[in-house]
């Protein structure tokens, strides 16, 4: 298992570094890529839980919304428009039903796969609304379009690796077992404690204070785990194991990014309310 995850990361981490370093578009680019697959993947486990959809419209969608903002000047500017397009052409299709208990599904569940993918628009929003670093941060070479992604990048991955290692290592009590079997208690406060960790490292490399940490880290632990609860929700409800087999170890897409759809969201409104 470990193994499998160390391939997982390496292939997916050189990307990402190279992402960083170009910054701007290169990182609308890389979430519309990774939209992309994730969205496909969500519409084929929806259909196999049983609830139809207009799966190639719902992906479409979802690219439209998540990489909508990056057209507008500020946080909203487009992405809420765009939404609401999204749910008017899904209700549109969803007239050619002949049974209106079947339309309306369809466009319920085309609107929820497609807004629920395209949370990882916040990723791109992140950078784009977060605050300038003070000079004297010792990240501050990075601007704060890199540095704060990295923020919220690292932040996940160490819930993530905590709950993973704590859970394995020391875990006993059952946590959500209705939904995901292997998730302990134990591995949820490992995975706190990493991400109250790693937040605090990660603002203090920032020039914010390091005791907001403790808050931030929490928000990410709490997104983090709700994130790939609900996926896993998603993988049970189809019969799935994995969202796809694209990432050796880690499944699909979706199985990768599923933390980040909920945390990303989270980090983008604390920085919008906290930080200054």
């Amino acid at each position: 298992m470990l193994r499998d995850r160390a391939a997982s990361a390496a292939l997916l981490i050189p990307p990402l570094v190279v992402v960083l370093i170009l910054g701007g578009g290169w990182i609308t680019l890389l979430v519309a890529v990774i939209v992309g697959l994730a969205a496909n993947e969500a519409f084929r486990l929806l259909r196999d839980a049983g609830h139809p959809s207009f799966s190639l419209l719902g992906v479409s969608i979802a690219l439209v919304v998540a990489v909508g903002d990056s057209i507008g000047a500020g946080l909203g500017s487009a992405g809420l428009v765009l939404a609401a397009v999204a749910v008017a052409l899904a209700g549109v299709g969803a007239l050619s039903r002949a049974d209106p208990a079947e339309g309306l599904a369809t466009w319920a569940t085309t609107v929820f796969g497609a807004l629920y993918v395209s949370l990882l628009g916040f990723v791109a929003r992140l950078g784009a609304v977060a605050p300038a670093l003070p000079a004297e941060a010792p990240l501050a070479d990075l601007g704060s379009e890199r540095a704060w992604i990295l923020l919220l990048v690292l932040s996940v991955w160490a819930f993530d690796s905590g709950a993973y290692l704590g859970g394995r290592r020391f875990g006993r009590r059952p946590f959500m077992a209705h939904i995901s079997p292997r998730k302990t208690l134990e591995g949820v406060g490992f995975g706190l404690a990493s991400a109250i960790v790693a937040s605090a490292v990660l603002l203090g490399l920032l020039g914010q204070p390091p005791i907001g940490g403790i808050a931030l880290g929490t928000l990410v632990a709490a997104a983090a785990q709700a994130g790939d609860l609900a996926e896993s929700m998603l993988k049970r409800a189809a019969g799935a194991k994995d969202s796809g087999r694209l990432i050796p170890g880690h499944g699909g897409m979706l199985d990768r990014i599923d933390s980040f759809l909920f945390a990303a969201p989270v980090v983008t409104l604390y920085v919008l309310a906290v930080v200054r």
